[in-house]
């Protein structure tokens, strides 16, 4: 079967299975169990020990628990879920005991809000709370250490600046991915169309042959009925053939035929008996093969396509002969197929216009002028090497 090399078949993506779901549950989970494992427990130890009344422990506790309960919200709503825990947080400073552990949740929040690209969300939330609880603090009475004020603003901007470059890295990374999924789809639509080319060269050789053997029965049906026969019976196997090669055509789609299986079965070796079903049709064509040895094996299946494209474009036309020469200079092989019908009146037959793509796919070219026999000719020219020609 044609091919311009083994059949891939490209993996499909690979599914969210279980185990995916439990990562994306245990990095939704993680910052909250955090944040409240630290924060609840010393809260608890502040309302027994320390505060100066039953409300003002129970304060203390309830906003180390709203803390952390608002980070379940950061993956779909990272800012906003800054604001409010931030909001949290300097409740916490204001009207809580003054003798707890930092609030982990807004450290936890400012970092994943950040890292999610609601860095305008996040420093506008922190620097409006922050000066905030620094104007409302001496209104209420409380007494902060200039050193830990500095403090506290460090580690809000360290955090900040943490949530940036995790952003920063989480927006590469997903670009890449991105730019994978691309190479992957558009080797995927290659890989389609290059099987699409093969199933073409497969129906459009057959069915060449077919038409020419069954326009030959015609003719031979009553002056020659055992050669007719014998035709016939050319067809059967030419059909049978294809239907076969189609069906491994279409096992390697599916993922289940073996590559080694799809065995190029038209290659330069072939030309002859290619034309002599042109001339049983009626088309006087002769091969010059000046080869001394073939060339690689992809570059022997486009020519032989070339040549049969070539002379079906010349049989439709009406031409009455053909001429095909084979020649190599220096790395490239010259085939050159000349007809003495109309010419393609400025615009290539549609198939030739298919072989062509086939062509350039292999680093070569072909061209569709005037023949000096008056009609059509079709010159390609192909790498040589199979180096040059993958």
């Amino acid at each position: 079967m044609p091919r311009g090399g083994a059949a891939r078949v490209l993996p499909p993506a690979p599914a969210v299975d279980a185990a995916g779901r439990r990562g994306d549950l245990l990095g939704l989970l993680a910052p909250v169990v955090l944040s409240a494992l630290v924060q609840v427990p010393a809260a608890i130890w502040v309302a027994l020990r320390v505060a100066e009344s039953p409300l003002a422990g129970a304060l203390a506790v309830l906003l180390a628990i709203a803390g952390p309960t608002a980070l379940l919200a950061s993956r779909r709503l990272p800012g906003p879920t800054v604001a409010v825990v931030a909001a949290l947080a300097a409740l916490d400073l204001l009207l809580a005991p003054d003798a707890g552990v930092p609030y982990v949740a807004l450290a936890v929040a400012i970092v994943l809000g950040a890292a999610r690209g609601a860095l305008g969300w996040t420093l506008a939330s922190v620097s409006t709370v922050w000066v905030a609880c620094l104007a409302l603090g001496p209104e209420l009475g409380l007494t902060w250490h200039p050193l830990r004020i500095a403090l506290v603003t460090a580690v809000l901007g360290a955090c900040v600046a943490l949530g940036a470059v995790l952003g920063r890295r989480r927006a590469r990374l997903a670009q890449l991915r991105a730019e994978l999924e691309r190479r992957q789809r558009r080797a995927e639509r290659a890989e389609r169309a290059r099987i699409a080319r093969q199933l073409h060269d497969v129906l459009a050789r057959s069915l060449v042959r077919i038409n020419v053997d069954s326009g030959a029965a015609l003719e031979l049906v009553e002056q020659d009925p055992e050669q007719a026969r014998l035709t016939l019976a050319r067809i059967t196997a030419t059909s049978r053939t294809a239907l076969d090669e189609v069906r491994e055509a279409l096992g390697v789609l599916g993922g289940e035929s073996p590559v080694g299986a799809l065995d190029p079965r038209a290659d330069l070796a072939a030309l002859p008996d290619l034309i002599d079903g042109f001339v049983r049709a009626g088309l006087d064509a002769e091969l010059h093969d000046r080869l001394a040895t073939p060339p690689a094996a992809p570059v022997q299946l486009a020519a032989y396509a070339i040549v049969q494209e070539a002379l079906a474009a010349a049989v439709r036309s009406a031409a009455g002969s053909a001429f095909v020469s084979l020649a190599r200079t220096g790395d490239v092989l010259d085939l050159v197929i000349d007809d003495d019908g109309p010419g393609f009146d400025g615009r290539p037959d549609d198939a030739l216009l298919d072989v062509r793509e086939r062509t350039a796919d292999l680093g070569g070219t072909l061209e569709c002028t005037v023949s000096p026999f008056g009609g059509a000719r079709v010159r390609a020219r192909l790498p040589w090497s199979a180096n040059s020609a993958t």
